[in-house]
């Protein structure tokens, strides 16, 4: 595997692990509060929520790193292509249903991080 495409999945799950530690963990601090527009108010209301949330970013997440450790590099580019395209579907669902704004930082990542692993 070329080393542009592994950076940029490396990237994309470290990038899942990060929402997974705001969902899960800082949901209700300031920097959650910051990161999501929330008031503190409607996050204390939907932590539990979130925190799901956040631990299905961590699978996705978790998915990505299989696939760069994964030692078979056939499987392994199949397996982050799956992942890739699960967090590409989760951010179109995520902006069409919650904010654009999901679109840029989980989509478009995604899915140049698929052309890259096809094309490089």
């Amino acid at each position: 595997m070329h080393v542009i495409p592994t950076i940029l999945v490396a990237l994309v799950a470290l990038l899942h692990l990060y929402i997974m530690v705001l969902e899960m963990f800082l949901w209700t601090t300031p920097r959650g509060h910051k990161a999501f527009g929330l008031s503190p108010e409607f996050a204390q209301t939907t932590k539990v929520m979130a925190a799901n949330q956040g631990l299905y970013n961590g699978f996705l997440a978790a998915g990505l790193i299989w696939g760069l450790v994964y030692p078979d590099p056939y499987f392994a580019w199949q397996i982050q292509l799956f992942f890739l395209a699960c967090v590409a579907v989760a951010g179109l669902f995520g902006a069409a249903t919650s904010s654009r704004k999901i679109l840029f930082i989980q989509t478009v990542p995604a899915v140049v991080t698929i052309l890259a692993l096809i094309f490089l």
